[in-house]
């Protein structure tokens, strides 16, 4: 934060909107409660009593938020001074639910993130590929916004209860949060003029080892397909991750997988309670778009388009 918000301040006061700045205290165990009190008093802070991870922290930024738009912002981020400039066309359409800029390397322009077209590998969820666009004027339909950089339609992210927790403590929560966006009736965009730097990994690199992140990144996977995927897909589904993710690992002694599978299998009932807050809103919205619906007109949106490919 010592480093980076300074530049979340420049760029907002670029702006010439009104804005307030929120931060949500983590149950850090450095001096950052005491930095933004003595450097940021005009800083909103929010202290978690106990650390509830990336999810449940968003939201209580969420609901505190006032303002029409609301932009989520990874700690780790460096925004460039006209970051915002080409971002506030896209909310002239009521359907839009948020859009993402471009991220880059903090050294470097190597890009990170771009708009994302979906697929599947079997029946599960993956990001095809990243893209991009050099006109200016093409508006880019993306996969999900990225968690790290998002500005967000207020009142449909309050719609939707913001984050799913059962995500926390990270991964996934940003991925299900635009299939949801997306199966409501919304649209999210991917700006290539908006840049911002990113440190990447700046956060999960605290947490306990490797093998214990990777062990919550694949639980969290399969929570999103469990959510989204309906009927015999998710069979299927469940059938591919049984038969080729988790005895291959076995076999081998990745006993992590075994952690990551059996998490997923326990929380059956919170699962239940997610499918049918989406249904809900879905109701709301008098949607009835499915996953791969949602995937057909991302992918026919760039079809004949002469766009530039990049490895997701």
């Amino acid at each position: 934060m010592e480093a980076y918000l300074p530049f979340t301040f420049a760029t907002l006061n670029n702006t010439g909107v009104a804005y307030e700045v929120i931060i949500i205290d983590d149950c850090s165990k450095d001096e950052s409660i005491s930095f933004i009190r003595e450097n940021y008093p005009q800083v909103k802070l929010l202290i978690n009593e106990v650390n509830g991870g990336f999810s449940y922290s968003c939201n209580k930024g969420i609901q505190a938020a006032g303002n029409e738009l609301i932009f989520l912002l990874n700690s780790d981020v460096k925004l460039t001074p006209d970051y915002f400039d080409p971002l506030w066309k896209y909310f002239d359409n009521t359907n839009t639910f948020g859009v993402t800029g471009r991220i880059i390397d903090m050294e470097g322009d190597r890009i990170q993130d771009a708009a994302r077209v979906p697929g599947f590998n079997g029946y599960k969820i993956k990001t095809a590929y990243f893209y991009y666009s050099g006109n200016a004027d093409d508006r880019s339909l993306t996969f999900y916004l990225s968690g790290a950089n998002a500005l967000i339609d207020s009142a449909k992210l309050k719609q939707m209860g913001g984050f799913d927790e059962i995500f926390s403590p990270f991964y996934g929560e940003d991925l299900d949060l635009g299939i949801r966006a997306w199966r409501a009736g919304w649209i999210c965009y991917y700006e290539h003029q908006a840049v911002c730097r990113h440190q990447g990994s700046a956060s999960t690199n605290n947490y306990k080892t490797p093998k214990w992140v990777k062990t919550i990144y694949y639980r969290n996977r399969f929570y999103v397909h469990a959510i989204h995927l309906n009927g015999l897909a998710r069979l299927l589904w469940m059938m591919q991750i049984t038969l080729i993710d988790l005895l291959p690992k076995l076999l081998i002694g990745q006993w992590w997988m075994w952690k990551s599978y059996t998490g997923f299998l326990k929380n059956g009932q919170a699962l239940a309670n997610s499918r049918t807050k989406l249904k809900k809103l879905m109701q709301a919205n008098n949607s009835d778009l499915s996953l791969q619906s949602v995937f057909a007109t991302i992918r026919k949106s760039v079809k004949g388009k002469n766009l530039t490919r990049l490895k997701a």
